[in-house]
């Protein structure tokens, strides 16, 4: 158990420092930048945005079992404890939103350059907020159409990050789940991942800082709980006798 707690914590701290430090250097975001990389970042946002993210989470279980090599009952199991992590921080993430209700930077921007109410805003529906952005921005020249498109998809509150929570998730539970079998790499990737979304969320407006910091709270307390259930009902995490060699050859490799 302690052992668990200590990953995801080290896993947590790593995916911190990110936000904490834009946080900490008062970075404000702005408008109007462009280039590969913004587009990177933005395709990195859209392995999580809906519907791409239910592929990206069937990619990552079906990943995970591989890594582990559970039989059939315990790696069922192991993929609804999984996504069950990922939909609890989702619908955690939409309850606290609509308690809190902070407007993303983009809205707040809006209120400043284009002059709308950020409250009767965010009064209208999804769709009409939608459609309102789509408007305001048709004449824009300095925004890519692209992220014109994404700013009227994406009409919700900010506070936390939804896209935040679900790439943390999925690299915390690497780290949970499979840094025990030495898939260092898997572990790695998904961290450079999971930071490269979180990074995205603030470049291209649509959270602040604390967003992320609280997204990654959330998930590292849910996909705590989650190891520990994975290792009490699916069987052990640490490498069984018959992947030593495996591992081995594996490493001698790198």
């Amino acid at each position: 158990m302690l052992k668990i707690i200590q990953r995801t914590t080290l896993g947590a701290f790593l995916l911190l420092l990110m936000p904490l430090g834009v946080w900490i250097s008062n970075w404000q975001w702005q408008p109007g930048e462009s280039g590969n990389l913004l587009r990177v970042l933005f395709w990195m946002t859209e392995t999580v945005t809906s519907p791409w993210g239910i592929l990206t989470s069937i990619i990552l279980s079906t990943w995970v079992l591989w890594c582990l090599r559970f039989r059939l009952k315990p790696a069922i199991l192991l993929i609804l404890i999984m996504n069950g992590a990922i939909l609890a921080g989702q619908y955690t993430k939409s309850s606290i939103k609509e308690h809190v209700q902070e407007p993303r930077p983009y809205v707040i921007w809006l209120e400043k350059s284009h002059g709308i109410n950020g409250d009767e805003f965010y009064q209208l529906h999804r769709q009409q907020r939608g459609e309102m952005v789509s408007t305001l921005l048709a004449n824009d020249t300095q925004l890519p159409q692209w992220l014109k498109n994404h700013w009227a998809f994406e009409t919700g509150y900010a506070f936390p990050s939804g896209h935040t929570m679900f790439a943390a998730s999925w690299a915390l539970l690497a780290i949970g789940l499979l840094w025990p079998r030495r898939h260092f790499a898997t572990v790695a990737v998904l961290f450079v991942w999971a930071t490269a979304v979180m990074g995205s969320r603030l470049v291209l407006g649509m959270h602040w800082p604390r967003d992320l910091v609280m997204a990654t709270l959330i998930s590292w307390l849910l996909v705590t709980v989650a190891t520990l259930l994975a290792q009490r009902f699916c069987g052990p995490l640490t490498i069984p006798p018959e992947e030593h060699r495996e591992i081995a050859q594996r490493d001698d490799g790198l």
